[in-house]
């Protein structure tokens, strides 16, 4: 996998378990609207969906299938 993935932040973290705070987080994400450019990656693929329900993508499949390794 090659190029570069576009997240926005879109919901709240508040009330969110540990574990998706610390995903955010791993993303670089610390507020709504902030978005970052990340490599296209397995990682960051996993980290997205843990939390596609918190974030858009770019390309919008980066959040549809988990990643298996």
């Amino acid at each position: 996998m090659a190029g570069k993935i576009k997240v926005k932040q879109i919901k709240s973290a508040i009330g969110a378990p540990r574990k998706i705070r610390e995903h955010l987080k791993g993303l670089g994400l610390k507020g709504i609207n902030q978005e970052r450019e990340l490599e296209d990656t397995p990682s960051v693929r996993g980290l997205i969906f843990h939390v596609k329900h918190l974030v858009v993508s770019d390309p919008p499949e980066a959040a549809n299938k988990k990643v298996q390794a």
